[in-house]
């Protein structure tokens, strides 16, 4: 069945308190998506962000952004004010987030919070359900957030080594003098999935399916390296043997240095692949498709020799491969799974994809180039496959275009015969065009490229820190208009969303 997407992550909408959330806002987007005929809300990773605010660089690969839990609601349940929060400084800014206010401030209207609701929670039946639930990750996570506090904020390498290395003595004292701020954040977690699982109701009642993403690797400072450290290649002192990044290209003479820690596959192969299986099936239950960063990863990782100023030392190891999703299909049946696979490829990964049944991935912006028959271009398309604009990675299309080279450009106009005289704002929707009438069973189209918006909406820019992540969408700015517009490519080429 044919369909159609946007991607917009839940930071990029609109909101009073300076970071998009789980608010009104967001049911009246998932409104919006199913009067442009939409079938698909494609997010962004929803874990809490870090240094550099990432959201592929996370504290937990299980918990989710307190940013997101909606002021709103925490008012209608009598835990703060409005004049509170209107007194609060989020950022002022409608089109970006200000992540240093927001640190300043968010956490201390969450803990107001909290403390009212303390009293109650001892006797909250769902509450408890939550934590017996989540009790494979959750104790852990609140712990792990809750020395940070008491660490300064300082990475748990950095930490006295009894608490580091999780020395049980170490670890009961520290439960016991910080009960009330790990209470804290295990509270902090059940609001966020109440309101996260409500909003998904309701966009799946509208016939729309969420499209959840998670990055490959997990962040070396997080409570998943620091509770179980024998997942991964570290020494015994918990640092990383070697990290992950990928190698020189063109783009790049240094390679690119991710420095997150990687799997120690023999390790996870012994117990089954059991961490894996548990948080597939904890992304399963947050969101109904699942796209995966850097598939290739699983048939082979660039592994970088730890310490390292760049990653030209670095070499391909043999991973996992189909075996890991052989056990997954097993454990958990057929999922929807979207595999990242760009960049270069080699047989064996495509031959892994293919194994795999999962769509691989199609970015208009990687297909004009006159020297080449590139697979991007649409006539090469398979329909196993998802078709993008472009990607969070990406400039807008708008932007982007207009930097081509001249013979990049023109390959461009005539495949998609932009004509001279085309209005600006009419350039993306050309793309737009031809992802709609191309093959693929899914097209996916970031919200950025449907408002026509120019590169400062650019939301990353890879490798680079400082000025990501920060674009937000302007109240009304996805107007009845622009939603007609679209419902109507939808219908002309059988994307339509008529549930």
């Amino acid at each position: 069945m044919r369909k159609a997407g946007i991607l917009l992550a839940i930071s990029s909408l609109p909101s009073d308190y300076g970071i998009g959330c789980f608010s009104k806002e967001a049911y009246a987007f998932a409104d919006a998506l199913k009067a442009a005929g939409q079938s698909v809300w494609q997010i962004l990773p929803l874990g809490p962000t870090s240094y550099g605010d990432s959201p592929y660089q996370s504290f937990s690969t299980f918990a989710g952004n307190p940013y997101f839990i909606d002021p709103k609601v925490l008012i209608g349940q009598g835990l703060i004010t409005k004049e509170y929060c209107d007194s609060c400084d989020f950022g002022s800014d409608p089109v970006r987030v200000d992540y240093a206010k927001l640190y300043g401030s968010r956490y201390k209207l969450l803990k107001k919070a909290f403390l009212k609701a303390e009293a109650s929670l001892s006797r909250d039946e769902a509450f408890e359900a939550f934590r017996e639930k989540n009790a494979h990750w959750l104790p852990d996570y609140a712990l792990f957030m809750a020395l940070k506090d008491a660490n300064g904020g300082k990475s748990f390498s950095k930490w006295d080594d009894d608490i580091k290395l999780r020395r049980e003595k170490a670890i009961t004292a520290c439960k016991k003098s910080l009960g009330r701020e790990i209470l804290f954040y295990e509270y902090l977690q059940y609001e966020f999935l109440r309101e996260w699982m409500e909003l998904k109701a309701y966009i799946n009642s509208l016939g729309i399916s969420v499209a959840g993403d998670i990055p490959i690797y997990v962040a070396y400072d997080s409570a998943d390296v620091w509770t179980a450290p024998e997942l991964f290649q570290l020494d015994d002192s918990y640092n990383p043997k070697a990290v992950a990044g990928c190698p020189p290209d063109a783009f790049s003479a240094d390679g690119q240095l991710w420095g997150n820690p990687l799997y120690d596959w023999d390790y996870h192969k012994q117990t089954g692949y059991k961490w894996w299986i548990s948080r597939l099936k904890h992304c399963f239950e947050l969101y109904d498709i699942v796209r995966i960063d850097h598939f290739r990863g699983f048939d082979e990782y660039y592994s970088v020799p730890f310490p390292a100023e760049n990653a030209r030392n670095g070499s391909w190891k043999k991973g996992p491969g189909y075996e890991l999703f052989q056990v997954v299909k097993k454990e958990l049946g057929n999922k929807a799974v979207i595999a990242e696979d760009l960049g270069y490829l080699t047989k064996s990964v495509i031959r892994l994809v293919k194994r795999t049944g999962y769509p691989g991935m199609k970015v208009l912006q990687f297909a004009f180039d006159p020297r080449e028959e590139s697979d991007y271009l649409p006539h090469n398309y398979r329909p196993e496959s998802v078709v993008y604009t472009g990607t969070h990675d990406n400039d807008t299309t708008l932007h982007w275009y207009e930097s081509l080279p001249l013979r990049d450009r023109r390959l461009a106009d005539r495949y998609l015969a932009i004509d001279k005289n085309i209005k600006r704002n009419d350039i993306p929707w050309e793309f737009i065009r031809a992802a709609y009438a191309s093959v693929s069973e899914l097209a996916v189209i970031p919200m950025q490229d449907i408002l026509s918006l120019d590169g400062w909406a650019r939301m990353n820019v890879p490798s680079t820190l400082g000025g990501n992540w920060e674009w937000r969408m302007k109240k009304d700015a996805f107007s009845a208009a622009r939603q007609k517009r679209l419902a109507s490519l939808s219908g002309l080429y059988g994307r339509k969303n008529e549930g």
